[in-house]
């Protein structure tokens, strides 16, 4: 099983304060070349703060987001599933897993960076500002990052499950195919309609990703994913070819 997560536009601050980013420390190598152009194009970006904090659309209470920037190859590293906060990891808590689930995330768990490309759990990098849709200097992130990403999506046997965003889907689309899966969050009204959420859809995804880690069911395939959901009370249901609708009460994502 492979669990395809978006990034989060905050992260955290801090890591280790004796390491720095090393691109060997990385999964997938083969990508270093890539990661070696944008950071080349956010380097050469952040010589004028006034055109980075407007290509990263950067307001006036984020401006220290480019001192992030700038100190990106010096600064401290931690695990990719620590530094990244938000509804998404908030709701998925890596800090709380148990052991064996931390051991499944760093397995299992692979997040698409705008800067990066794909990266491991554990995979070490600093703070860093940059969204799909930022603006780099002589760089189109989507043209840059959409072929190797979606090559290498296109290896991996048995179940992916894809929860990014459509921004960052379209840094390196998945491949239609058995066990491939576009996931998708709705809430159910009183009345038994669906609506797609937006802010809440977050929370459910890093709800359905904490509880597939902390499963000990080997979810090899989807028949056996879809065995577990309904063993669990997790309601999920093929909504249309590729995509996977997981229900939440309405209720529930009004609270928030």
């Amino acid at each position: 099983m492979l669990l395809l997560l978006p990034p989060s536009e905050t992260k955290r601050d801090g890591g280790d304060p004796d390491r720095s980013l090393d691109l060997a420390d990385l999964s997938w190598p083969g990508f270093n070349p890539a990661r070696r152009r944008t950071l080349a194009a956010l380097r050469s970006l952040s010589r004028n703060r006034a055109s980075m904090a407007t290509a990263l659309g950067l307001g006036s209470t984020q401006l220290h987001e480019i001192d992030r920037n700038r100190a990106i190859r010096t600064s401290p590293v931690m695990p990719a599933i620590e530094r990244y906060t938000g509804v998404l990891f908030e709701a998925l808590g890596a800090d709380s897993l148990s052991e064996g689930a931390r051991g499944r995330a760093a397995r299992c768990v692979v997040i698409h960076s705008a800067l990066f490309g794909l990266l491991g759990a554990d995979d070490p990098i600093p703070a860093y500002r940059l969204s799909h849709d930022s603006r780099l200097p002589g760089l189109a992130l989507a043209a840059h990052w959409r072929a190797v990403v979606s090559a290498e999506l296109a290896r991996p046997p048995g179940l992916v499950l894809d929860l990014r965003s459509d921004g960052y889907a379209k840094l390196g689309p998945l491949a239609a195919g058995v066990d491939r899966w576009f996931v998708r969050i709705v809430a159910e009204a009183p009345d038994g309609s669906r609506r797609a959420l937006n802010h809440f859809n977050k929370r459910g995804k890093g709800e359905l990703v904490r509880a597939l880690l902390e499963t000990d069911d080997d979810l090899a395939d989807t028949a056996a994913l879809m065995e577990w959901a309904q063993a669990t009370g997790v309601r999920l249901r093929t909504a249309s070819d590729g995509v996977l609708e997981l229900t939440v009460e309405e209720i529930a994502a009004r609270r928030g």
